[in-house]
């Protein structure tokens, strides 16, 4: 897992923090999934209560987590890509030429019709501050951070030597495919437009369409994130400090499948909590994807290239007697791990502290925008009115 490699280069507490936060952050994105879903299934039927809207993906949910190995979801996987780039193309092909979805914009951001009049800047709108600049920062972190799941996809494959080529092709097809569809939508509806961009389609039909396209392979993702998720807790939670059995064996099996709803009713609470999509996800992005894109992996970088440059002629671990030799240790060690390749060490530093910065305002900037939802009534916690 990811927590191994801070184990490996700074230790036990290392391990436990990258743990806890990747452990939160699946459990939150599976609960802006329940969200997402919530709103389509809401936008479809509005005579359903938003509450439950929720409540019936989180059973679902619990049903579908019940898969336990990676290898099952593959073909499942995939699948969800492409019927996420069907709803694109739909999305792109509607905003085109529909107008904007009013009633959603101003349920959910507060922003009125007028006179109806889109407006675009390639820069900061005039009309958001800095916070609102910030919180939309985190929207783009939360939609290309995924880096935390490297190495358990590389754990479950047949051939993990083979990763790099997946991490190209994936890296460049998401790029590509966010980048073109965003400024795309953005230029037809500016101001109007919804997260996810899908439900800012004002035809029924379409609308429709879209949403039930986007429940399956939502439903898929969440599925995935639960997955792994459970798997952290149970790993590093459960089986290291309270001695539980693989979950490989009867009683192991037993245990997953208890699991399962446990953990899919704690992602729903988080979500009837803020249901506010934006704010959320925000919130996820400054709080834990952030530090697994951004933070972590400078730190980690650091750390091991300090370690091997301090390394002297006899040191290294013993595989014979499992031991591990070091002729010195404290700060004279870190300096000469210091002095070699300073100006690449120097590079990580100052990424790693400016990742940091920009979580702390992340955080700040989504809590704020959390309670101006709530202050403004557009949102409610275990609401039946839905928030678009």
């Amino acid at each position: 897992t990811f927590g191994d490699i801070a184990f490996r280069i700074y230790g036990t507490l290392a391990r436990h923090l990258v743990n806890v936060l990747q452990s939160l952050q699946l459990i939150f994105n599976v609960g802006v999934i329940i969200i997402a879903n919530g709103q389509g299934l809401y936008q479809v039927n509005s005579n359903i209560c938003y509450i439950v809207c929720c409540v019936i993906w989180t059973v679902l949910g619990m049903f579908i987590g019940q898969i336990r190995t990676l290898q099952k979801f593959g073909w499942i996987a995939n699948l969800a890509i492409w019927l996420n780039v069907v709803v694109m193309i739909l999305t792109m092909a509607v905003v085109t030429h529909s107008d904007p979805n009013y009633d959603a914009a101003s349920t959910a951001f507060g922003i009125e019709k007028g006179d109806g009049t889109v407006h675009t800047t390639a820069g900061p709108p005039a009309t958001v501050d800095f916070t609102g600049q910030i919180v939309g920062l985190m929207q783009a972190v939360y939609s290309y951070g995924g880096a935390m799941l490297y190495c358990e996809f590389m754990s479950e494959m047949r051939k993990p030597c083979d990763f790099w080529k997946a991490l190209l092709i994936a890296d460049s097809f998401i790029y590509i495919v966010y980048l073109f569809f965003g400024l795309y939508v953005y230029s037809f509806q500016g101001q109007y437009t919804i997260n996810p961009a899908n439900q800012g389609m004002s035809p029924y039909g379409p609308l429709l369409a879209g949403n039930i396209i986007s429940f399956v392979s939502s439903l898929i993702a969440a599925a995935l994130y639960g997955n792994i998720g459970i798997k952290v807790l149970y790993q590093n939670i459960f089986k290291e400090l309270f001695g539980l059995p693989d979950l490989t064996s009867k009683a192991g099996k037993l245990l997953w499948v208890a699991m399962v709803p446990v953990y899919w009713g704690a992602a729903f609470v988080l979500a009837a909590a803020i249901p506010n999509f934006s704010a959320l996800s925000g919130l996820v992005a400054a709080l834990c994807i952030l530090q697994f894109t951004y933070t972590f992996p400078p730190v980690l970088m650091l750390g091991l290239s300090v370690k091997r440059d301090a390394m002297q002629p006899g040191e290294g671990f013993d595989p014979a007697t499992g031991r591990t030799v070091r002729h010195d240790h404290g700060f004279k060690r870190w300096s000469r791990g210091m002095k070699r390749h300073w100006y690449i060490k120097l590079f990580n530093l100052v990424f790693f502290l400016g990742a940091i910065v920009t979580a702390v305002l992340g955080c700040y900037s989504s809590v704020k925008s959390i309670v101006a939802a709530f202050g403004a009534a557009r949102t409610t916690a275990f609401g039946c009115k839905g928030p678009i």
